[in-house]
């Protein structure tokens, strides 16, 4: 997401960002994009083969790739907010438009994927608005209160009063299950009514159910804050600051996920049981998130990690063309309206299809953006952005 500014963009923003759109479009063709489906008669070596390559994304990503473009959401908000300021501008009132058109872009991916994360990033993109004019105190205390899921440690209270208390299943999982009667199903009308009404209302309770109503904002808010402080700037004493982090975040991660491991061992009643597993989790998804882009950082001004790394930057300075065109592409692919390709695909021939998904992503932004400025959705947002301005 960029604006008008004379400000030299940096770089590896767009190839963090670019490693999250490759990683969550990986993530998405594993699960085929919300079909769950394992195909019958594989043999036990593809058996597992498929659970080492399921294990193994979704420890490196699952709940670390959301958390990646939320951070540089706040970030980009915090850079567009700065360059009109520098020209004496307020960027509140547009931003506002920009967001309504951002959810625009997340009703017609949500038609093909219900999974989108836009329309919610839009919505909780509003309390950014206010927060300009906060100090940096301001902003980390509020990020950290969010952070530590007060809503669940209410739950947590309550749930100790009541140990023995049988519970129900989560409400998203009644909405999951109902996806089975048109996901599969070879009507394109039923599939996308279907997504654009309980699957939209799947998604909202998964993420509340989870946590991430509280994590979304605390991650916006630390992206804006981390624009202030020119963390992404490359620099030497960021490059200290980044060591530091790295040290910090891997040594908090490695005993909360043995924690995470452990947990239903540690805790017998299933209603205490389930806030400490989504405390603990987002916990755990943050910090492995922090020692991801704090290794990714460091790498990049490494001369041989810059050249590496720079692949993702074209994607990511794309990543609302690219992250739509996955959901497009994903769903013509796994569901019954397209080629209905969960039937016969495993986590590995899913891997497979999702890395040729990403190199052709990869080509083809390399090749746009050596001849455009902006991606074409990105073009399009831009201009609707600042349409009646002079």
């Amino acid at each position: 997401m960029t604006s008008k500014t004379s400000t030299p963009r940096l770089h590896v923003i767009d190839a963090i960002r670019g490693l999250a759109i490759v990683s969550i479009m990986l993530l998405h063709n594993l699960e085929h994009f919300d079909v769950y489906f394992l195909p019958p008669n594989l043999p036990d070596w593809m058996v597992a083969l498929d659970k080492m390559i399921w294990d193994g994304l979704f420890f490196i990503f699952a709940g670390k790739s959301y958390a990646i473009f939320a951070l540089l959401f706040g970030l980009t908000y915090y850079i567009q907010t700065d360059n009109q300021a520098k020209k004496g501008l307020d960027f509140r009132l547009r931003f506002a438009w920009r967001l309504l058109l951002l959810f625009g872009f997340g009703i017609i991916n949500s038609v093909f994927f219900q999974g989108d994360i836009l329309t919610i990033y839009a919505v909780f993109g509003i309390l950014l608005i206010p927060t300009v004019k906060w100090s940096n105190t301001a902003l980390l205390i509020i990020a950290l209160i969010l952070l530590i899921q007060p809503l669940e440690w209410y739950y947590l209270y309550q749930a100790t009063k009541t140990p023995d208390l049988d519970i129900a299943n989560p409400i998203s999982w009644t909405y999951f299950g109902n996806m089975e009667t048109y996901i599969k199903g070879d009507s394109f009308i039923d599939t996308v009514y279907g997504n654009l009404t309980n699957g939209k209302i799947a998604v909202i309770r998964w993420s509340y159910e989870n946590g991430r109503f509280f994590h979304i904002p605390a991650l916006f808010i630390l992206g804006m804050w981390s624009g202030r402080k020119k963390l992404f700037v490359l620099s030497e004493s960021n490059k200290k600051f980044w060591k530091k982090t790295l040290l910090i975040s891997t040594a908090v991660f490695i005993p909360l996920y043995f924690l995470q491991k452990n947990m239903t061992d540690l805790i017998s009643s299933k209603i205490i049981l389930r806030s400490a597993q989504i405390i603990e989790t987002s916990w755990t998804n943050i910090t492995f998130m922090i020692v991801i882009i704090a290794g990714f950082v460091l790498l990049f001004q490494l001369k041989w990690g810059h050249k590496i790394l720079s692949i993702f930057s074209p994607i990511g300075s794309m990543s609302l063309t690219n992250y739509i065109v996955q959901s497009i592409l994903g769903a013509s692919i796994y569901y019954g309206f397209g080629l209905g390709m969960y039937k016969y695909t495993g986590a590995t021939h899913s891997f497979i299809i999702g890395t040729i998904l990403a190199i052709l992503m990869g080509l083809f932004s390399s090749w746009w953006m050596k001849n455009h400025k902006r991606g074409p959705l990105e073009e399009l947002w831009h201009k609707a952005t600042w349409i009646y301005k002079k």
